[in-house]
């Protein structure tokens, strides 16, 4: 495989992290932004910048694709801002709206043209299980809905340059901000059909199927991992 280079939004935990990892040891020069600095251990170049700030997104991709030709690119990071119906507020949808898909629009155009000049380039793009539907998620909802959309329209757009894009949707995966909005997750996870969560890992494995040499020809589709949870819950 030739060495690609791989930019991963959200890239110091859960399944930025896992995929940074699974993609360092398959001989990637990964590149990660989080607003969280991650350990001495993280295998690659990193760049602490907070993506929910229009204005430190946009130094942060300035100085990356000032030194680097960007091959891949991972729109993971995301926010799900948990609110009741009733309580959804237009600053906090709006919020939940930017993090999820402006980020990922504005990282999209940051690396294009390199991938446009090279006729090469892979996008994979994070949705969630939740896109289908899922209480208390409205605004995010909307967003990982969105970003399936998006997706799609961007792969008809950019096939004639020989740039893939692919939407992952997690289910239930076993990360620290999964846990922290679902503090019901343990019981949540008996509904799963294969009955237990998913690693980071396992999402990674989609994900690095996506960006490889191996996926050319796959453009516009949607990979549910999520342990047949999009298909219907476990009748036990």
């Amino acid at each position: 495989m030739e060495a690609r280079t791989t930019l991963i939004s959200g890239a110091t935990k859960g399944i930025g992290r896992a995929a940074a990892e699974r993609l360092s040891a398959r001989g990637h020069t990964v590149i990660g932004i989080s607003r969280t600095k991650p350990d001495a251990r993280f295998p690659g170049q990193f760049f602490q910048a907070d993506l929910g700030d229009r204005e430190a997104r946009a130094a942060v991709l300035t100085e990356i694709t000032g030194r680097f030709q960007v091959d891949n690119l991972v729109n993971n990071v995301g926010v799900a801002n948990p609110q009741a119906l009733e309580d959804v507020d237009p600053e906090t949808f709006a919020r939940t709206i930017d993090l999820n898909l402006g980020a990922a629009i504005d990282l999209t155009q940051a690396v294009l043209p390199n991938m446009r000049r090279q006729k090469r380039g892979r996008i994979v793009n994070i949705s969630s299980r939740s896109a289908l539907g899922r209480e208390l998620r409205t605004s995010y909802a909307a967003a990982k809905s969105g970003m399936i959309g998006m997706s799609r329209s961007w792969a008809l757009e950019l096939a004639g340059d020989g740039i893939t894009v692919n939407v992952v949707a997690p289910g239930l995966t076993g990360t620290d901000m999964m846990r922290m909005n679902n503090p019901d997750i343990e019981q949540r996870a008996k509904a799963i059909p294969m009955r237990r969560l998913a690693s980071p890992d396992e999402i990674a494995v989609a994900i690095e199927f996506f960006l490889s040499d191996d996926a050319s020809y796959i453009t516009g589709q949607l990979l549910h991992a999520c342990g047949g949870l999009s298909i219907g819950a476990s009748s036990v």
